[in-house]
């Protein structure tokens, strides 16, 4: 079997990093306590923060480090690089999408949303006592469960073209 056309390691790095952040933040979004109107920003509600604005600077370095870096080429029916780039398409929207309405909720809430574990703090997004943050709070969590479902069909896409169709593409991203 031939090597594949492998991701560059910045693009393999970031795909990781993003993958094992997206992992903290549901592990803190199912464990963290409701969050109610008098609720503090504090323990695992502190953390779900501190991981949002990480994960929300990462993606955006991932889709600078995109655009300017061109994905190895593989030979795919068209079908499924449609579905592939429907799903990747709307995996990188939902992975900044979701992390912006929960900056706008916490900001509505009046909590302080920093970068970096309050080594840079970051502009209020709707202000204290917003309705409308509050309600993109409730979108967050709705859009939260379908990048989790998108997730999954991430992960499915790639075990299916490894154990499937045993062709190279899952070796692109996993190949070191």
């Amino acid at each position: 079997m031939s090597v594949p056309a492998r991701y560059d390691g910045i693009s393999r790095f970031l795909h990781w990093l993003i993958a094992a952040l997206v992992a903290a933040q549901f592990l803190l979004g199912w464990t963290m306590p409701g969050v109610h109107r008098d609720t503090k920003p504090v323990g695992l509600i502190a953390g779900h923060l501190l991981v949002g604005t990480a994960l929300l600077a990462v993606m955006m370095c991932r889709v600078v480090w995109r655009i300017s870096h061109r994905p190895p080429d593989i030979e795919i029916a068209r079908p499924l690089r449609i579905i592939s780039s429907l799903t990747q398409f709307a995996l990188y929207a939902l992975l900044i999408v979701v992390p912006l309405l929960g900056w706008i909720s916490a900001s509505s809430r009046g909590w302080n949303v920093t970068l970096l574990s309050a080594a840079i703090p970051l502009p209020a997004l709707s202000p204290t006592g917003s309705s409308f943050g509050h309600e993109m709070g409730d979108v967050h969590a709705v859009l939260a469960w379908v990048l989790f479902a998108l997730i999954c069909l991430h992960v499915a896409g790639a075990l299916l073209h490894r154990f499937v169709f045993r062709d190279q593409v899952t070796q692109r991203m996993i190949s070191w």
